[in-house]
């Protein structure tokens, strides 16, 4: 429904430039990508998702400028719910299960402010408002992910079954697999990088450890193979975009 309800909008050819690349960029995501749509992975009826479409699809948002307004307002609200999603799980956990939620927030935040640094170095050695888009999405779905994350644990009580937790990668397939392509895309970036950027990336990285580190032993092991998976695609789409013009 959405396609034909754009099929007959005029947009600027600038503009048509820039989402065709930044289509092209989010190519490491699972839905097709069509004009003034962001993509949505999972949860495609959030009302949060929905609104998002909607800014996207408007006239007076038609400008890279618009179109990055509509993905921080959507990244505003994926962090208002992450917030209220967090304050129900400590509510649903006590004791030592609330100290190590704390903790992966902790580790969330440092990550986040690091790999920050991180898309700033990245877009850095890019040219073009194409990649403008492609950073506004790339600040975005992080945050979406982990109010996702913590919506599902609000909603199972903040309790997990034991028999669902992660194993250790050497003994998961699918796990031992995402941290292959992890190590890889992350070589890939960083032989893309500028020297004195590298550490930027090294720092970011072990942020990310830190915080998967944190977090994994408190999910289920779908969960495990999520973190990882998130990080690849991440790393991948800022190799795809850094040194671009």
């Amino acid at each position: 429904m959405m396609k034909t309800a754009l099929r007959f909008r005029t947009v600027p050819r600038a503009s048509m430039h820039a989402r065709a690349m930044w289509c092209a960029l989010s190519s490491a995501f699972a839905l097709a990508c069509v004009p003034l749509a962001a993509h949505a992975e999972v949860a495609a009826a959030d009302p949060i998702d929905a609104s998002m479409r909607a800014c996207l699809a408007r006239a007076d948002m038609s400008s890279t400028v618009g179109q990055v307004q509509c993905m921080d307002t959507a990244r505003l609200a994926w962090r208002a719910s992450m917030d209220q999603s967090y304050r129900l799980v400590l509510d649903k956990v006590s004791g030592a299960q609330r100290r190590k939620w704390e903790e992966s927030q902790k580790r969330w935040e440092a990550w986040r402010d690091a790999d920050g640094k991180l898309l700033a170095a990245v877009l850095s050695t890019t040219r073009g408002t194409a990649y403008q888009l492609a950073g506004a999405d790339m600040q975005l779905q992080p945050v979406r992910d982990r109010a996702l994350a913590l919506r599902a644990v609000a909603m199972q009580a903040g309790k997990v079954d034991p028999k669902a937790r992660p194993r250790a990668c050497s003994f998961d397939a699918q796990c031992e697999h995402a941290t292959f392509d992890l190590n890889r895309y992350y070589r890939r970036l960083h032989a893309k990088l500028p020297s004195h950027e590298r550490p930027v990336l090294a720092r970011a990285q072990r942020a990310w450890t830190a915080y998967r580190d944190a977090t994994v032993p408190l999910m289920d092991a779908h969960a495990q193979v999520d973190i990882i998976g998130a990080r690849v695609a991440l790393l991948k789409r800022m190799g795809d975009t850094a040194g671009n013009d």
